[in-house]
C-alpha cells in the first residue's frame, strides 16, 4: 500500500451519489474529525468487554489502535475497518476464570486462538472463500454464535445482576429505549450512553440511598459498599503507560500489561470463538465490498488473517482480542466516506487514549449493577445474532440435517454440559457444544440422502456484531439499501427502524 491518499473532489464532502473510496480522503481536518467519530463509535464496546473479561480497558483501547494499523497494512489499505475488542471470547474467558485460570492464561489462550485465526485466513486466501462456506455453512456458524451468547446467561444472573438489581433493571430499560428511540449516531452508541447513564444514576443512588449491601464481585462475597468507588481514579495519573499486572494491598489483582502463559485445556475453550470471528470478518468484508462497489473476495483471507495477527499482537502484552467492528461500518454507511486515512486517524486517537491511566481507572470503576443492565442486553444480542444468520440465509429447520446436530450442540453449550475425557482434561460448555455442532453436522451430512443435502442449507455467511451494521452478501445488503428520502430510518438495522448500537 502506498502511503498517501488522493484528495476527493474539493475535500469537503462526497457529491450526491458518490463515495470517498479507501484510497481517497477529504481534507485533513475533516479526515481527523471522521477519525474521532470512529473512536466514539467503537468506544463503548471496546472498553466494556475488557471489563467483563477482567482485562485492562486502558490497554485494550491502546492496542485496538495498534491492531487497526496492522490490519490496514496487511489488507493493503483496501478494506476500511476498525479493530475493537471482540465479544466472541467472553464466554470462554468466563469459563477459564471459573476453573481458576489466571489473567495470563486468559490472554495466552486468546493469543493461540489469534494464531489459529491468522492461519485460517491464510488458508482461505489460497483456497478461496468457497472453501470457507463448505466447512462452515450458515447453519453451523449461526449455531456457534448462538451458543457463545446464550452460554453467558449465568454470568448475568450470578455475577452482575445481584450486585445491584434495581440499577441493572433501570439501565437495561434505558438501553432498550435508547436503542430504538434515538435517531442517527446517538442510536448507534446506545450501549455507551446506557453505561454513562448508569454510572451517573449509581452516583445519585449513593447520595440518596447510601451504601448498598449486596454481592461484591471484587470481594467475592456480600458486603456493604458504595456503588461508585473512585479511590483508584483519584490515585491514577493523568498520563502514563498502562500499569503492569500486580496484586494490590487488599490481595485483589490489579490488571495491566503482562506476558501471556499457556494452558492446553483453556486454549481448547477459546478455539470456538475463532469460528465466530471468521463469520464476522467474512460478513463485514462482504458489506464493505457492496458499499464501495468493489470485489473484495480476494482480500477475504487477508482480512481474516489480519484480525488474527491483531489479536496476537494485542494479547502478547495483555490486551484484549480484536475484531472488525460493525459500528464503524455503520458510520461509513452513514457518511459514505470509506477512506482508510480516517481509520489511521482513529487508531492514533485510540493510542493517545491508552496513555491515560486515569481514564483506565475511571472505566474500571464502572459499578457492577450497570454492567448487569448492559450485559443482559449484549449477551442476548450475541445469541440472537445466531438466529439472524439462519434467517438471512434461509436455513430450513424442517430439514433434520440442520435441526438435529445443531439442537444437540446448542443445548450442550447453554447447559454447560461436561465431558470428562481424562482426570485432567474436561470438555464443556462452548467448546463441547461447538465440537458437537461441527462434527455432528458433517457426520449427518455424510450420511444424509441427496435431497436433504441441498434443502435449506444456506448459501453464505452473514454475521453482525451486536447491534451494528448488518453485514452479509450483496443480495442481502441490497434488500436494505439506504433510503435517503427518510433520514430517520436506519436501513442497516435488521428489519429497518431507527439506529441502534453495539
Amino acid at each position: 500500500m502506498a502511503i498517501g491518499w488522493k484528495l476527493h473532489g474539493d475535500g469537503k464532502s462526497p457529491a450526491p451519489g458518490e463515495v470517498v473510496a479507501p484510497d481517497e480522503r477529504l481534507s485533513w481536518g475533516r479526515t481527523v474529525g471522521l477519525g474521532a467519530q470512529h473512536v466514539v463509535a467503537m468506544f463503548g464496546a471496546t472498553f466494556v468487554f475488557p471489563i467483563i473479561m477482567g482485562l485492562n480497558p486502558q490497554l485494550a483501547i491502546m492496542m485496538s489502535g495498534i491492531a487497526t494499523i496492522i490490519f490496514l497494512l496487511i489488507v493493503k489499505g483496501q478494506v476500511p475497518s476498525y479493530l475493537g475488542t471482540s465479544a466472541a471470547f467472553v464466554g470462554a474467558v468466563v469459563a477459564i476464570r471459573a476453573q481458576g485460570g489466571t489473567t495470563q492464561e486468559v490472554t495466552g489462550s486468546i493469543l493461540i486462538a489469534g494464531l489459529i485465526l491468522a492461519l485460517a485466513g491464510i488458508g482461505i486466501h489460497f483456497a478461496g472463500s468457497r472453501a470457507l462456506h463448505a466447512v462452515l455453512p450458515p447453519v453451523v456458524t449461526g449455531a456457534v454464535v448462538m451458543l457463545i451468547g446464550f452460554n453467558l446467561a449465568p454470568v448475568v444472573a450470578n455475577v452482575y445482576w445481584p450486585q445491584d438489581q434495581w440499577i441493572a433493571l433501570i439501565v437495561m430499560t434505558a438501553v432498550i429505549a435508547m436503542s430504538v428511540g434515538l435517531r442517527g449516531f446517538l442510536g448507534r452508541i446506545s450501549i455507551f450512553l446506557g453505561l454513562v447513564f448508569g454510572y451517573l444514576l449509581s452516583w445519585v443512588f449513593d447520595r440518596v440511598f447510601g451504601q448498598i449491601t449486596s454481592y461484591d464481585a471484587g470481594a467475592g462475597e456480600v458486603t456493604t459498599h458504595w456503588r461508585v468507588n473512585w479511590d483508584g481514579v483519584r490515585e491514577a495519573a493523568w498520563f502514563g503507560f498502562p500499569p503492569q499486572t500486580s496484586t494490590g494491598p487488599d490481595g485483589a489483582e490489579i490488571v495491566g500489561w503482562h506476558l501471556p502463559s499457556f494452558n492446553t485445556t483453556f486454549i481448547l475453550l477459546v478455539i470456538p470463538a475463532v469460528i465466530a470471528l471468521i463469520a464476522e470478518n467474512a460478513g463485514h468484508v462482504k458489506a464493505v465490498a457492496e458499499m464501495t462497489g468493489k470485489d473484495l473476495d480476494p482480500l477475504m483471507g487477508r482480512a481474516i488473517a489480519a484480525d488474527g495477527v491483531g489479536t496476537m499482537v494485542a494479547t502478547s502484552v495483555g490486551g484484549s482480542p480484536t475484531t472488525t467492528y460493525a459500528e464503524n461500518i455503520g458510520v461509513m454507511a452513514a457518511t459514505r466516506v470509506y477512506s482508510t486515512a480516517a481509520y489511521f486517524a482513529a487508531a492514533g486517537f485510540a493510542i493517545l487514549f491508552g496513555f491515560s491511566p486515569k481514564f483506565g481507572a475511571l472505566v474500571s470503576a464502572t459499578p457492577g449493577g450497570v454492567l448487569g443492565g448492559i450485559t443482559v442486553v449484549l449477551y442476548g444480542m450475541i445469541g440472537l445474532l445466531g438466529a439472524k444468520i439462519w434467517r438471512e440465509n434461509n436455513v430450513d429447520f424442517g430439514n433434520p440435517l440442520n435441526l438435529v446436530p445443531v439442537a444437540a450442540g446448542v443445548i450442550i453449550a447453554i447447559g454447560d454440559t461436561s465431558l470428562q475425557v481424562t482426570d485432567d482434561f474436561v470438555l464443556s460448555g462452548i467448546a463441547l457444544g461447538t465440537i458437537v455442532t461441527i462434527l455432528g453436522y458433517h457426520l449427518a451430512f455424510a450420511l444424509a440422502p441427496e435431497h436433504l443435502k441441498h434443502r435449506g442449507r444456506g448459501t453464505t455467511i452473514i454475521f453482525d456484531a451486536p447491534g451494528g451494521y448488518t453485514g452479509g452478501d450483496p443480495e442481502a445488503y441490497s434488500r436494505q439499501a439506504p433510503d435517503e428520502s427518510h433520514p430517520d430510518v436506519d436501513p442497516h438495522r435488521p428489519g429497518g427502524g431507527s439506529h441502534r448500537a453495539h
